[in-house]
């Protein structure tokens, strides 16, 4: 299983009120937008995004390849910690990017990689154990999600970029 992040390149942000609108309106593209949108499992997600300005990225043309933390890997956060990466948009804005590689990278694509580098500029290491796929410390729980402007892959733990 493997799993990546989002890629985060469109200059172009809507308000947050509008981006349901506008990702809805994607579904039937199946984009990075619509899926996060239309599964409750990544609602602390979408929030994140929003909260950093970058709403309209996961709308944007890709491809992308995002690994995507799930509410449980936001939940091991501790809360006063999540409270304020949450009220600090830069910080959020670098947390965010670092769960994103550029280009559709697949699961089959994995077992040759070592390390990725993030959007955020930082490398991500893989390792490969049998059927185990670890993303830094996250563990690599559903795979291939695709959508039209990339594919998802499910992560169990919230990357933090070095420094």
């Amino acid at each position: 299983m493997f799993k990546k992040t989002l890629l985060l390149t469109t200059a172009m942000v809507l308000a947050p009120s509008a981006f349901a609108a506008a990702a809805t309106s994607m579904l039937p593209n199946n984009s990075i937008a619509g899926i996060v949108v239309s599964n409750p499992d990544f609602s602390t997600l979408l929030a994140a995004v929003e909260a950093a300005g970058l709403t309209e990225t996961l709308n944007g043309y890709g491809p992308f390849t995002v690994f995507a933390p799930t509410n449980a890997a936001f939940a091991k956060i501790p809360a006063d910690q999540l409270t304020a990466l949450l009220n600090d948009p830069a910080k959020l804005k670098a947390v965010l990017l670092y769960h994103v590689v550029p280009g559709k990278v697949m699961a089959a694509d994995v077992v040759t990689m070592t390390s990725a580098t993030s959007l955020e500029g930082s490398p991500l290491n893989i390792m490969v154990n049998g059927s185990t796929v670890m993303v830094n410390d996250a563990t690599v729980t559903a795979t291939d999600i695709a959508a039209s402007n990339g594919v998802i892959h499910v992560i169990d733990t919230v990357l933090m970029p070095p420094n």
